[in-house]
């Protein structure tokens, strides 16, 4: 039988916050299930928003896929809103404490391999390195979908000019474990539109080549 589960996007608006800086951006929500559970992709900005989206279902994972304050920074509020636990890579736990401080605490830690059970599909973690120490993808086969965070974009990676990144390491996570799966998986990413994984595999070297 076909997975059942549904790709929803929600779009919240904030401050991304890192070195001292600080810039309006706007992120996408992802929220995967049915018409009774779901898995929430990043909690970026407004939980309100998030768990009107979620309409009463039963939330089964929230889960972080980097540590940057504009995509969990709502977290703490969802898990109070849903009951839901928090999955978060420790890699990241620096980033953590700097928007939620020491004593409040992810549920869970997200590692490479952890799945995720929701509507008959299933997510799946693969590390990706490189934006932030912890960033970690979702990758849905039987959906064709791959949830990038800030790591892979329509255009090349995700940023990497700033503390806890490299450049070399992201391009490694993305040429190693993102363009090695099938051509016609979508991307849904952190900010923007959506891209496919073929269209992004022929321009890695013009990547390289740039820098960025």
């Amino acid at each position: 039988m076909a997975a059942a589960a549904q790709v929803q996007k929600v779009v919240t608006s904030g401050q991304f916050e890192l070195d001292g800086g600080s810039w309006d951006v706007d992120n996408n929500v992802w929220l995967v299930g049915d018409d009774s559970e779901v898995v929430v992709v990043d909690a970026p900005h407004d939980a309100d928003a998030i768990a009107a989206a979620v309409d009463g279902r039963s939330v089964l994972a929230i889960v972080l896929t980097h540590g940057h304050n504009d995509h969990l920074n709502a977290s703490v509020r969802l898990r109070e809103l849903t009951g839901a636990p928090i999955w978060f890579p420790p890699a990241d736990t620096m980033l953590w404490e700097a928007e939620h401080g020491q004593e409040v605490k992810p549920d869970h830690d997200l590692l490479d391999g952890t799945t995720f059970s929701v509507a008959g599909s299933t997510l799946r973690a693969i590390a990706t390195p490189g934006h932030s120490p912890g960033s970690t993808c979702l990758y849905a086969e039987d959906l064709g979908v791959l949830f990038s965070g800030d790591t892979l974009f329509q255009g090349g990676p995700g940023a990497t000019g700033r503390s806890y990144s490299s450049f070399e390491t992201i391009v490694a996570s993305i040429r190693d474990h993102l363009l090695t799966l099938p051509e016609e998986t979508v991307v849904h990413t952190g900010h923007g539109d959506d891209t496919r994984i073929g269209d992004e595999a022929p321009h890695l070297q013009e990547w390289i080549d740039r820098g960025h």
